[in-house]
């Protein structure tokens, strides 16, 4: 079966090149991914797959389903860009693999009595669309996840991320002339600023690998008047779920204490858009992909970048290796990274990621031994969590 699908692979490579190139060139903002939406329906169109476009909550997710029965493998595509950059994460790479490895798959799934979804994923950039989906069920029937992104430098296969959460902060405080009657006056840029610095100090206190970053977005408007209102915004990340809650609730402890000393009142709302939650990768799942790109066992590292895999891989078995398309030193997020997302590195890769992760997939469809691993694992690193009561908002110690 391996050799069929990747003669497969291979044949469909100028089409799966030119999906590539057609979402690299599109080039759409999270949510509005029409375009992009329809160059992968015309692919799968035209080796005559169905999809469904506008399921599981968003207007531009889609899913396309081969086979039947258990086991079930999803294969995710990103396909949204980055606003002026384009794609400077390189998720045109994503799609086109994700899709190349389903009609991969296509040829021999019937075969393995199991079922293969291909699911597109909006909007990771700017709004967790995996975690929207997630809360519609997109991935409830799932016994694995595979994706890859495009990388610089060397190939991770077992790659994890950190965890991503924000709060947006605004401090409501008293207005009054500052020099004349300062005293009636209560300020709220003095809590921003209390707030920064207490977190500033908090830091000192932290695992070297979290992360707690903000800046100033409202400090008044006159500098004659004791502000009356100021804000600030705040991310925290972390490698781990459970330091994420933690760091969560004593950052909430700091904006409280903030509020307290300065007699402000503190207006806190987090996540406006839903977190990225740290990537729990299934190195069983991860092993297997990186031996089919020659990758060595046991490579792995943590990403300091997030990403809404993380939320699903919390729920189901899941890698995110990173393949890279770029050199070392180049740097994600930017209009170079962009260019290299259209070379003929990332064309090469769009065909050798594909057919990778088509060749895991099916060994997850066709092997009990790896399957059996890979949940083992999976269960053994805490099982699937609920999701949605690690993201409430945290509440500080004093309420306990």
């Amino acid at each position: 079966m391996h050799g069929r699908v990747a003669a497969r692979v291979r044949e469909l490579a100028p089409a799966l090149v030119a999906l590539s190139h057609r979402v690299h060139t599109a080039a759409e903002i999270g949510f509005t991914e029409r375009l992009s939406v329809a160059a992968v329906v015309e692919t799968l169109a035209a080796q005559g797959i169905e999809v469904r476009v506008g399921v599981h909550g968003l207007e531009t997710a889609l899913e396309a389903r081969i086979g039947a029965g258990s086991p079930r493998v999803g294969l995710l595509a990103e396909y949204d860009a980055l606003p002026d950059i384009g794609h400077g994460c390189g998720h045109n790479v994503i799609c086109a693999t994700a899709v190349g490895a389903f009609l991969g798959l296509a040829e021999v799934v019937g075969e393995t009595k199991g079922t293969v979804v291909l699911l597109g994923t909006p909007a990771e950039e700017n709004g967790s669309g995996k975690e929207v989906m997630a809360r519609r069920g997109a991935f409830d029937d799932l016994d694995a996840v595979l994706m890859l992104h495009p990388g610089a430098g060397e190939t991770i296969a077992d790659a994890s991320a950190l965890g991503l959460r924000s709060v947006e902060v605004t401090y409501h405080g008293v207005a009054a002339h500052a020099s004349a009657f300062p005293e009636a006056g209560r300020n709220a840029l003095d809590a921003v600023v209390a707030a920064y610095q207490g977190i500033a100090m908090l830091r000192q206190h932290m695992s070297p690998n979290d992360r707690v970053h903000g800046i100033i977005t409202d400090g008044g408007q006159a500098a004659n008047v004791v502000p009356l209102r100021a804000s600030a915004r705040f991310l925290l990340r972390s490698p781990d779920v459970t330091r994420l809650v933690g760091l969560s609730r004593r950052v909430h402890a700091v904006l409280e204490g903030a509020a307290l000393i300065t007699e402000t009142r503190l207006d806190a709302r987090w996540d406006q858009v839903p977190p990225c939650l740290p990537v729990r990768s299934n190195s069983a799942l991860a092993n297997r992909f990186g031996a089919y790109l020659g990758v060595p066992p046991g490579a792995g590292g943590t990403l300091l970048g997030s990403t809404d895999l993380g939320n699903v891989s919390l729920r189901v078995p899941s890698i995110h290796p990173m393949v890279a398309i770029a050199p070392e030193g180049t740097v994600l997020h930017t209009a170079e990274f962009a260019a290299h997302a259209e070379s003929a590195r990332a064309d090469a890769v769009v065909v050798d990621g594909a057919l990778a992760l088509a060749r895991t997939a099916l060994d997850f469809l066709t092997d009990p031994d790896l399957r059996q691993a890979v949940r083992a694992e999976f269960e053994a690193a805490g099982g699937r969590l609920d999701v949605e009561a690690l993201m409430a908002p945290p509440v500080s110690r004093a309420a306990d």
